[in-house]
């Protein structure tokens, strides 16, 4: 197995993310995989001479373009084309490697997937799921790409999450949820109410109903579906209520005498606590619906993170996530040619 991974993309690239792969090629998962890095090859012997990395079994592919935050997503194809994470999605598409990781701008990111790796046939449109470490581990589908979205995509976002799901958290038949602001069926506009009526006949899935926001923090659902402006919306609000909840509990406990005790008699549960819901033991969001597996690290992403990010990748492959996608997609091909034939 080999990991093409983008060294020059992010907020603290390419610092952090040179030391996220080294930490990751010497962990137990990574013993049998091959990495090739992509990016500026002076800059990234430099940072391991500096920092005393050992990168000789890395291959590297030379590119001193950076596709940064604040391009247009189509310039992955145009005015950033050799781009470090232009370059990397075209050795994935040529068979150069096995699955690709980028902390990247996340439109082009979405956009060059899709153009191209391209998407896996019968999928209509690929999504970005983000993975939500709350009381127990979610699927949101999609986090952000998609604005515009049908009830037909919403139904492939749930058999590509399903998929996920079942493959790498174990999860026999995880329950599938559609966010919406009331439980009842009757509840939601046009979209919500076609795709929960397409959800509901759908036999590839485990559909349990819609789900509330305040029910997603409580393990309400295994995959959550809606469209990538709910899910972005959904997805910030969490991670600055995490933040927010973080800076209470340090001015608590810095508050006084009191405050320091108690965090001496807290401490292992606070650290416990802290990992259960920290984002970057997930690493990343994977980009569903791709012929390849793609991980979309966060932006800010640090060593750690970008370190799980590799890891979700190499754990992706190993399970065959995109093999099961395409599996499903077919079925799917068959039962639309089944219902047309009747």
């Amino acid at each position: 197995m080999r990991i093409i991974v983008d060294v020059m993309s992010g907020d603290n690239a390419p610092f952090e993310t040179l030391l996220g792969v080294c930490e990751a090629a010497a962990c137990d998962y990574a013993r049998d995989v091959d990495f090739t890095l992509v990016g500026d090859e002076n800059v990234i012997k430099k940072l391991a001479c500096e920092n005393k990395w050992d990168i000789s079994k890395f291959d590297v592919r030379h590119t001193d373009m950076v596709l940064d935050m604040h391009d247009e997503p189509m310039s992955v194809m145009k005015e950033k084309n050799d781009s470090s994470l232009a370059l990397g999605l075209r050795m994935l598409a040529r068979g150069e490697g096995d699955a690709f990781v980028s902390c990247g701008n996340t439109g082009a990111l979405f956009c060059g997937s899709t153009l191209i790796v391209k998407r896996v046939k019968g999928i209509q449109r690929a999504a970005i799921g983000a993975i939500l470490p709350l009381s127990k581990p979610f699927i949101l589908m999609d986090s952000g790409a998609s604005v515009k979205v049908n009830e037909d995509y919403i139904h492939q976002f749930a058999i590509m999450g399903s998929a996920y799901m079942r493959s790498i958290y174990g999860i026999e038949s995880p329950r599938v949820a559609l966010v919406n602001n009331g439980a009842e069926e009757t509840k939601g506009g046009e979209l919500q109410l076609a795709a929960y009526g397409k959800l509901k006949e759908s036999e590839l899935i485990n559909f349990i109903g819609n789900v509330e926001g305040n029910q997603l923090a409580f393990a309400g659902c295994d995959v959550a579906l809606t469209d990538g402006f709910v899910g972005n919306i959904v997805l910030k609000s969490i991670e600055g209520m995490g933040k927010l909840m973080s800076a209470e509990l340090k001015a608590m406990f810095k508050s006084g005498l009191s405050g320091a005790i108690a965090y001496l008699l807290l401490k292992k549960q606070l650290k416990n606590f802290k990992t259960k819901f920290d984002s970057a033991e997930h690493g990343g969001a994977p980009i569903l619906g791709i012929s390849k597996t793609v991980i979309k690290a966060h932006g800010s992403s640090k060593a750690k993170a970008f370190r799980n990010a590799i890891r979700q990748a190499i754990a992706c492959e190993r399970e065959g996530v995109v093999s099961i996608i395409e599996q499903e997609a077919q079925k799917l091909s068959e039962k639309k040619k089944r219902e047309k034939q009747a």
